[in-house]
């Protein structure tokens, strides 16, 4: 069992997701899965957090439960006040959230009655989806396709509108699970621009990338996950300093051969 390594931090008032001791266990009759096991930390307003592990750590399972679509086994989460298992609604209508590998569009619709439509969920008006629609697909280079069926898009056209899909209602709070799978070189980097300005507009994001260079550059404070436990969150100038070192992937890699107290696993 790992060491948890996680900053002390004091109620100041401007949290906005609040993990605490959360368990997710999944269950059938023969075979019983520990996915998350006793997880806490805080993600302040405005934090951009990038979330590291590897394949099956127990990331989107955490994504998941913060975005209400799955129930703790044990603990609660809080998000800006409301509690997901009780007020999902309240946190839903305030959050945008992609997940790898679900683009969430409706192949027989094209890609403007797509976003159309998930503007209304948001109750969005007109004008507003207008002005939504045509700043997004300025943005990610979608205008030459906005009229075509969803059908017939390629993996890094999905990518993009999945991405405009899930920040159309201007989120206070995004979590992205792998967000620039699929996309090229190009599109990559306009995802990455966009995180930049939602970071100057205040946004609070919680993003996980097995690209460590992308979260080198985008975030402010690394959250790890390893075998469902959380075994660093905090800083990352502060982890870097810690480490005498700025090789995330380096940084990641020590931390599960040997723990985050120098001891090995």
């Amino acid at each position: 069992m790992l060491t948890m390594n996680v900053t002390n931090q004091k109620r100041d008032g401007n949290e906005m997701i609040e993990i605490q001791n959360v368990t997710k266990r999944f269950q059938d009759k023969k075979l019983s899965i520990t996915a998350l096991n006793h997880v806490s930390f805080t993600v302040h307003a405005g934090e951009i957090v990038g979330l590291l592990g590897e394949n099956g750590a127990g990331k989107t399972t955490l994504l998941r439960s913060i975005a209400t679509l799955l129930t703790p086994t044990e603990g609660q989460i809080v998000v800006k006040g409301y509690d997901t298992v009780k007020k999902p609604d309240e946190i839903k209508k305030r959050m945008g959230v992609l997940f790898g590998g679900e683009t969430g569009l409706y192949n027989r619709m094209t890609a403007r009655e797509n976003l159309e439509y998930f503007a209304a969920l948001y109750h969005l008006s007109k004008h507003e989806t207008k002005v939504r629609i045509d700043e997004l697909t300025k943005m990610f280079g979608m205008r030459d396709f906005l009229d075509r069926k969803v059908d017939g898009f390629s993996k890094g056209m999905r990518q993009k509108m999945a991405i405009a899909r899930a920040i159309i209602h201007d989120p206070e709070i995004i979590l992205f699970d792998e967000p620039t799978t699929g996309l090229d070189i190009t599109a990559s980097n306009v995802f990455r621009q966009l995180v930049q300005e939602l970071k100057t507009q205040g946004k609070t994001i919680i993003f996980s990338s097995h690209i460590m260079e992308e979260v080198d550059m985008l975030c402010d404070h690394i959250a790890m996950i390893h075998k469902g436990e959380l075994i660093y969150h905090g800083e990352k100038e502060a982890l870097y300093e810690e480490e005498n070192s700025r090789d995330l992937n380096y940084i990641f890699m020590s931390k599960l051969v040997r723990g985050t107290d120098g001891y090995a696993i």
